[in-house]
């Protein structure tokens, strides 16, 4: 009975501006000929969801087969409107409208101050919430969030989701392998090389060996023992606001994690480089110049420095610094200096890799060199806990003849199962190619908001990761207050962004690659509603 209903109303709502509101009549003329029970009704979403699934399966095969059968594709453009519009509908929403609707009782839902007093009943409050007001979340997919109110929830925010939240191929893919086998690396199974190999296909020639761990954070870890292996050197040159992981050791090669005021300090085997800024910098030529310069400086220091430097390590685009880019040419002119000296170049992609700077699949491409190291973490699972790190034949030479390296949760076949098919999903959907079309978009949208409003500072970035500078008007320095009141103005308003910087003044925005031209405009031009009201 209740799928009669739902495809009824497929037909009923296929153009409409807001869909949830032409459903009342026919499901009260309905439910008061043939009463519908709750549980039909909390499914009724999800069914229309499939109605929808269907046709839109249907209409492709039947233009594979019979193209000239024009009649069976003339709704298709209509259904994916629609489902694409439904994903941006919470499916609780659609379920508590539809309750109240027939006068059903809504289900009761703890409050953010109750949810907030259990979480600290066992969870230390160190591990930190997001937003003055937070977000009980419930659910997600694709670009979207869906919290306990009912809300949809816009995520311009949260990277790791790669290809979108709860990836329909990601899942079954998880599903399917954990039904069949889930063991360790100490085992042969096909998975393994396969992945293996297809990650490394992305790479260049220099890059053969991966070692995968569980995350971002251990790869860092473990990137620290392949350089000391192979250089026998424990001094490592970072990036100023360069951050890296959650170990000790990760931590202590990050200086968003050392020079903080509740840090540990600068350990004597670090040599900290100055961030090559274009924008607050001593140099900011965008020629290469400048880059070049910021690179001498660096060298500089590293001849100062007593034995030398085992390893380099940065981001591309440096995240907890502000989303500040590397100079042009930066990498190009001090690469050549590190290794010169014995020591060797990692580029850490965790956040930058995997397409989404849009021009290039890794972050270090757009410098024009190739790293000895690449750290992967966050993005590579979707969200599944996955990390590696990817390095030349001579450095895993050198790792091979210290003791044995094991991960127990590293490679195994789920995550190898997972980690394929996001590879998959992004050739499949050219999410890359998005990253560059809707980030490009994006930009220009910022830059524009920017030319009507003083406290836009700067707008940077490459593809789907952006930073966009707030300021005092008519100067550089930082807005920190106005940036903060920005982001959670937006939450309020159901918009994911967040803030990030030396001085946290820096709108961060990293969307999952699914995100579109219609979400990136949305966002801006909230922003605009937001700054017009309180600038």
């Amino acid at each position: 009975m209740i799928n009669e209903v739902a495809i009824a109303l497929c037909y009923l709502i296929y153009d409409q501006e807001n869909p949830l509101e032409w459903t009342p009549d026919f499901l009260k003329a309905y439910h008061q000929t043939n009463p519908l029970q709750e549980k039909e009704i909390e499914i009724l979403y999800y069914l229309i969801a499939a109605r929808l699934c269907i046709s839109v399966c249907q209409s492709a095969h039947a233009s594979k087969t019979d193209p000239n059968n024009h009649y069976a594709s003339v709704s298709e453009k209509s259904a994916w409107r629609l489902l694409k519009k439904w994903v941006g509908i919470s499916p609780l929403e659609a379920s508590n409208f539809f309750k109240r609707t027939l006068g059903l009782p809504l289900p009761d839902r703890p409050t953010v101050k109750e949810a907030l007093h259990r979480r600290h009943q066992s969870i230390s409050p160190i591990l930190s919430v997001s937003y003055k007001n937070p977000i009980p979340v419930i659910g997600a997919a694709f670009q979207y969030m869906y919290d306990a109110a009912g809300n949809t929830i816009l995520d311009a925010y949260n990277n790791i989701p790669h290809v979108g939240h709860s990836h329909p191929k990601v899942v079954e893919a998880g599903q399917r392998q954990m039904a069949k086998l889930n063991t360790n690396t100490r085992y042969l199974y096909d998975l393994l090389p396969q992945y293996a190999e297809q990650l490394l296909a992305k790479f260049p020639p220099s890059l053969s060996k991966v070692y995968f761990v569980n995350s971002g954070s251990a790869a860092s870890d473990l990137a620290m023992r392949l350089a000391f292996a192979h250089t026998r050197s424990k001094n490592i040159m970072v990036m100023e606001h360069g951050y890296h992981g959650n170990t000790q050791i990760s931590m202590d090669i990050s200086d968003y994690k050392f020079s903080n005021k509740k840090g540990f300090g600068q350990k004597p085997n670090i040599l900290k480089a100055p961030i090559p800024d274009t924008y607050l910098g001593k140099y900011q030529s965008n020629d290469g110049s400048a880059g070049k310069r910021y690179a001498q400086e660096a060298i500089s220091l590293m001849e100062e420095f007593p034995e030398g430097i085992g390893a380099f390590i940065t981001e591309p685009i440096v995240g907890c610094g502000g989303q500040v880019p590397l100079a042009k040419g930066y990498l190009k002119a001090l690469y050549p200096a590190i290794r010169k000296q014995g020591g060797i170049c990692i580029s850490d992609e965790v956040q930058t890799g995997f397409g989404r700077m849009g021009d290039h699949f890794w972050g270090y491409e757009a410098q024009e060199v190739v790293p000895d190291m690449v750290i992967l973490g966050k993005p590579m699972g979707n969200g599944h806990p996955m990390g590696a790190v990817v390095t030349t034949e001579e450095i895993a030479a050198s790792f091979s003849k210290g003791v044995e390296f094991f991960s127990s949760f590293g490679g195994n076949p789920v995550s190898c199962a997972i980690g394929l098919s996001v590879l998959e999903v992004i050739e499949e959907e050219k999410l890359q190619e998005n990253a560059r079309m809707v980030g490009n978009y994006y930009t220009e949208l910022f830059k524009s908001l920017q030319a009507s409003h003083e406290c836009i500072g700067d707008v940077r970035g490459s593809g789907l990761f952006l930073g966009v500078e707030i300021v005092e008007p008519g100067t550089k320095n930082p807005a920190t207050q106005l940036a903060a009141w920005i982001k959670n103005e937006l939450r309020e308003r159901n918009i994911l962004i967040s803030t990030d910087g030396p001085h946290d003044n820096v709108l961060k925005t990293k969307p999952p690659l699914c995100f579109s031209k219609s979400n990136a405009k949305e966002v801006v031009d909230t922003i605009e509603d937001i700054l017009k009201a309180t600038v």
